[in-house]
This record gives structure tokens, sequence and C-alpha cells, in this order.
């Protein structure tokens, strides 16, 4: 009886000591580092309670409505830029967070300093997206929008509004410019 005791006892220690600790860097579908597609607003003081939370609601010069919440380090370096689901209500959740520092990337390897050639190995490209000044790469699989400067394509391809890129059109050096991910 002894035994079987101390072997229940070491199987806990054991399984509990196993506890595996959030990555505060890891983005997949469901989560930026330490925020989830669940996390409010008002929960952010306590998520990132050792960095400093900057919320916009008007832009200073041109006096137009914004709504965006930038996170930065204690340092200053700027980490994520969120957008709530609704204006002034601290119970809304997070719909929109563009990843501003390289340290966050996906369990594949992909952040802010990759490559088109990474992206396109690591996951199945959902759609490409031709914009003004970039050209958006989203991927499905976990939510995210990868732009790419259209400076960093051939000349021919960059003022062309009515191009439908095609994966092979892009360099596989072109660098990543910003990512997103998105929680509707």
């Amino acid at each position: 009886m002894k035994y079987s005791f101390i072997a229940i006892l070491f199987i806990f220690i054991l399984l509990s000591s196993c506890k595996k600790e959030q990555n505060p860097f890891l983005v997949s579908k469901n989560h930026v580092g330490l925020l989830t597609d669940s996390t409010k607003v008002m929960s952010l003081k306590t998520v990132f309670a050792s960095d400093s939370i900057v919320r916009y609601k008007t832009d200073p010069v041109l006096k137009i409505p914004m709504n965006f919440i930038e996170i930065h380090e204690k340092k200053g370096a700027l980490l994520l830029t969120l957008t709530p689901k609704n204006v002034d209500d601290s119970t809304s959740t997070i719909t929109n967070i563009r990843i501003e520092d390289s340290r966050y990337k996906t369990a594949k390897g992909i952040s802010k300093k990759s490559r088109f050639k990474d992206i396109q190995s690591a996951y199945s490209i959902s759609k490409i997206d031709n914009l003004i000044s970039t050209v958006v790469v989203s991927v499905n699989e976990i939510n995210a929008q990868f732009a790419i400067d259209k400076t960093k394509l051939p000349a021919n391809l960059r003022y062309d509004m009515n191009i439908k890129f095609e994966p092979s059109q892009i360099p596989d050096n072109a660098r990543i410019k910003y990512f997103f991910i998105n929680w509707y």
C-alpha cells in the first residue's frame, strides 16, 4: 500500500511538472503569442502587463476616426497593432492583428523576415490580391495575410491593377513587408 501511494504521488508530480507554457511569440490560427481569438480589450492590461499599451481613437493630424491599439515593449519597440471589433467597447474582442516584430513566428517558422518562397513552401496559398502598393498573399490555414511590396516585383507587374497574380509571378526572394492575422 505504501509503495502504491508513493508511485501515484510520483506520477502526479511528474505529470504536473510537464505543464507546457505558451510561447509568447508563436502565431497560429487561434492565437498570437498570449492573445487568443476570444481575448477582450479589457484583458489587454493583464496579457501585456510588462508592456505598454497605446490606444488611438483619432488621427491627430488628419482628425479622422481610427480604432487601433499598439502594443510596445517597455523599451519602446512596437510588437503588435490590434484592431478591436467594436470601437469604445472594452468587452469587444480583437479582429485583426498586424505583426510588427520579427520574433513572432508561425509554427512553420514564418515571420516578418521571411520571403515569399518560405510562405509558399510552408503553406497552401488561398489567394493573391493585387492592391495599389502591395500584393497580399492569403493563407486560410492560419487566417493570415502576408503583404509584399510591389517594388520587389518585376517592373511590368507593379502598376497594372487588373493583373490576377499567380504564385509563379512573385519572386521567391520577395520579402514580407508585414503580415496580419484575422479573427472574424
